[in-house]
């Protein structure tokens, strides 16, 4: 089954389910909580990305975070907005190295639900890559919307190969199925991957990541940081609340497709007549004076492969991270 929509019957049905309720207190409000509807119809969806790439644009050629704000949410949104605030602080006339970001060649992935929030995938083509090579890549970026009043906004994004990309599970109207936050048929329900992999990177357990740059290695390179006269240490913690939750579609394989969010914590101690190095981005994200210390805060979005329970599978049945998208949020000096 492809990965395409086929939306034919979806604006009627949407228009159809969005019904007006006298609540106890007499007040009438718009809601959709009690059918299941598609997330967005493709025209929604196409306008939301178009939306986006347009204030991202603007945000990104003046380094102002506030030209794109209302477009971005959750684990995206915090990394843009500290990226561009500290950008702001020491390139104040703008991005003179400005490219406008092109997300072409869309797919819309509309997964079905009841509720609030809202959301869609959309597979595209980014014009930061090779096309056609081996450095060829996907952008996959969710949109949410929390309620019928409120504007799409960017809360995740994935960079893939397009051979990573797994068949999405696709009814009859070509509408995905997500994947409830706590799923007993998969290795890990999504509301417990970030517990997961924080406890993992801290301890190796659970042992249910499959080998690679953003677990074992990774995991590896941290033990092994060496420098004289300096010591690491990490702290890692779940992020799962609000924009930070997990959100995940049910694939071909029996498995799903999971973004999920987490933070991590890096601290430099020096020796004394030390000082921990302090570069652009950190110095204006910054409280506190370094003498012997700096801790760095960074905010993670991680999209991941989770494989049905017994399922086989080329990772043995082991959650495989696809991609890993980190950005400093806060950094403090002692």
């Amino acid at each position: 089954m492809t990965r395409g929509l086929r939306v034919s019957r979806l604006t009627a049905g949407l228009a159809a389910a969005t019904v007006l309720c006298l609540t106890a207190s007499g007040c009438v409000t718009v809601h959709g909580e009690l059918e299941v509807l598609p997330g967005a119809t493709e025209s929604e969806a196409a306008q939301a990305l178009k939306d986006f790439t347009a204030a991202y644009n603007a945000a990104d050629k003046a380094f102002d975070p506030a030209l794109d704000a209302d477009r971005v949410t959750g684990s995206l949104g915090a990394i843009n907005q500290a990226g561009l605030k500290a950008r702001q602080t020491y390139s104040p006339d703008g991005n003179k190295a400005h490219e406008p970001l092109e997300l072409t060649d869309a797919t819309y992935i509309i997964p079905k639900k009841a509720g609030w929030p809202r959301w869609f995938l959309a597979d595209t083509d980014s014009n930061r890559d090779e096309d056609g090579g081996k450095l060829d890549n996907r952008w996959l970026v969710v949109f949410v919307r929390s309620g019928p009043d409120a504007l799409w906004k960017a809360s995740y994004l994935g960079v893939v190969a397009p051979s990573q990309i797994p068949e999405f599970t696709l009814d009859e109207d070509g509408l995905a199925t997500s994947v409830e936050p706590q799923n007993g048929e998969l290795t890990v329900s999504p509301a417990d991957l970030s517990i997961a992999y924080t406890e993992y990177l801290q301890k190796g357990t659970p042992d249910v990541f499959a080998p690679g740059t953003s677990t074992s290695v990774w995991r590896e390179t941290r033990r092994t940081a060496r420098r004289a006269g300096f010591s690491y240490q990490y702290i890692d913690q779940p992020l799962t609340g609000g924009g930070f939750g997990p959100l995940g579609l049910r694939t071909e394989d029996g498995g799903a497709l999971v973004f999920f969010s987490s933070k991590h914590f890096e601290r430099q101690v020096t020796a004394k007549g030390l000082k921990p190095e302090v570069n652009a981005d950190v110095k204006a994200l910054m409280t506190g004076e370094v003498t012997n210390s700096l801790t760095k805060e960074r905010v993670s979005s991680q999209l991941a492969h989770v494989p049905a329970r017994g399922q086989a599978s080329e990772s043995g049945g082991r959650v495989r991270v696809l991609n890993r998208l980190p950005g400093l949020i806060a950094a403090k000096g002692e």
